[in-house]
């Protein structure tokens, strides 16, 4: 007996302005919540649909630091940080350090990948999918880097930038985590580490690139058409 039924139905959930560990503790949750559902399916062998979330938020000023990350990459010391009020977490998603703040749209899938497919490169590659087709909306042209996850302008050139960064967990093929797109983000912030662990390659925003500040409900719209078009699934 198959103990999941396929289901591609997605909740939208908006955090809005969440402070990093709140929303760390409750995609944990949520997160949790979907994996005991597959449990229990398992247990009892029967086959009740699991479900999939798409959760987006911003974040005030906060550096986090993946599991394979390096702290060298990390410029600032405890003081120099509380002195600008940014706080730092070391997190259990794949990648390196980078930079959460306003301006920025945070987007975590907590997905059954068991609903759409069980290729977590294939998660990776559909996410930053996703994000290429959002900006060739607004007359960005976006790509991927060889051998980086991520978004990037020009990936091609010697004036690569990078305009999302991406970091997941998967267990039981239930994701979280996700990417963090640059759309009227502060810069500067990145001047205070070495994002992603790559010391020789510039970070860039949506406005950065367009020459104006843009919309930030309207990209967080967008982007969450694009994923459920890439993922043909469907918003609940």
């Amino acid at each position: 007996m198959s103990y999941l039924l396929q289901n591609r139905r997605v909740e939208i959930i908006n955090w809005g302005l969440k402070p990093y560990k709140s929303a760390w503790e409750e995609q944990e949750q949520i997160f949790n919540k979907v994996v005991a559902a597959k449990l229990q399916n398992r247990q009892n062998e029967t086959s009740l649909a699991t479900p999939n979330y798409l959760v987006f938020c911003e974040h005030p000023p906060v550096y986090t630091l993946g599991k394979s990350g390096s702290m060298e990459n990390l410029l600032l010391n405890e003081y120099e940080l509380k002195s600008r009020d940014i706080e730092f977490f070391k997190i259990n998603r794949g990648g390196d350090i980078t930079f959460h703040g306003p301006g920025q749209i945070v987007m975590y899938p907590i997905f059954d990948l068991e609903n759409f497919f069980t290729d977590i490169h294939k998660y990776l590659r559909f996410l930053e999918e996703a994000v290429i087709n959002l900006l060739n909306n607004y007359g960005i042209d976006a790509g991927r880097y060889p051998g980086y996850t991520g978004v990037w302008i020009e990936p091609e050139g010697a004036n690569a930038r990078k305009i999302c960064a991406m970091g997941v967990k998967c267990s039981r093929w239930v994701s979280m985590h996700g990417i963090a797109l640059n759309v009227n983000t502060d810069l500067d912030y990145f001047k205070h580490i070495i994002p992603c662990g790559i010391d020789d390659k510039a970070v860039t925003s949506m406005q950065e690139e367009l020459g104006k500040s843009v919309d930030i409900e309207t990209v967080r719209q967008k982007l969450s058409d694009c994923v459920l078009e890439v993922f043909e699934g469907n918003k609940i």
